[in-house]
């Protein structure tokens, strides 16, 4: 018979998880049992309930099946044309002074201006794609133009005295100088480009979707199910991130 044993790290890493859990689920427990109003405070198992009674359901796939299929549509393309962006300001004082601006702007403003914004320009079910990748842009932009400035000065000062090809010099100095900054922004905007996303969700209603079940269960005060899909988005929020870490830090590794 084989005995699994836990090693003392992962021990304390799940202690470490699991105890803060209770503590905060308890809590959850003891004011809706104070509260004792489930349209104002459900309990923990009134929403473990409904979110289990959504789960079985078709739909319940559906929606968030096409939920995530628009977050990482618009986090892929966020981080394509970010790194685009990044690497063509750093090249190019002109588009630099052209799409700096832009940038920052995107940076400063408010989430709910861009999405109330792009209901007036593209249909609704585009209108989270377009929130997320914007909510990306600007975050690998950043990081793209960053590692290409950190890359060592005397290096290409010997490799253009070697005179170095324009391929040579990228796959020797700049990508592996830009990596380690294009992965911290990788890991860092999915978990904004999923909020944003849903957040835009919520405010354009598009047919199936995550942040559609949000508004229409705050429209009929339905606050279990209100609980149990932003259970969904914290649940998917929490595994998106931890994927994406795990596949950069696979590549990290590789390369």
């Amino acid at each position: 018979m084989t005995i699994f044993i836990m090693s003392p790290k992962r021990h304390n890493s799940f202690i470490k998880f699991l105890l803060p859990l209770l503590f905060w689920v308890g809590l959850w427990a003891f004011a809706a049992q104070l509260v004792g109003k489930p349209f104002l405070l459900p309990s923990p198992l009134l929403t473990a309930q409904t979110l289990t009674a959504q789960a079985v359901l078709p739909a319940f796939w559906q929606k968030t099946g096409l939920t995530l299929l628009r977050m990482m549509g618009g986090y892929l393309l966020g981080v394509l044309l970010g790194a685009v962006s990044g690497a063509l300001t750093h090249f190019s004082a002109t588009v630099s002074a052209l799409l700096s601006p832009v940038m920052r702007l995107l940076r400063a403003t408010p989430v709910a201006s861009f999405i109330l914004l792009l209901l007036l320009w593209v249909g609704t079910t585009w209108v989270p794609v377009v929130t997320a990748a914007m909510m990306v842009i600007p975050i690998v932009w950043g990081n793209v133009e960053k590692g290409l400035e950190s890359t060592d000065a005397q290096l290409l000062e010997l490799t253009s005295a070697y005179e170095f090809t324009i391929g040579k010099k990228l796959r020797l100095l700049y990508i592996p100088s830009l990596l380690p900054f294009f992965f911290a922004a990788a890991k860092t905007s999915i978990g904004l480009a999923w909020k944003a996303g849903v957040a835009a969700e919520v405010l354009c209603a598009p047919k199936f979707a995550i942040g559609t079940e949000i508004y229409r269960s705050k429209l009929y005060l339905e606050t279990p199910a209100l609980f149990a899909w932003t259970a969904v988005v914290i649940l998917f929020s929490f595994l998106i991130e931890k994927l994406i870490s795990a596949l950069i830090s696979r590549w990290e590794v590789a390369l």
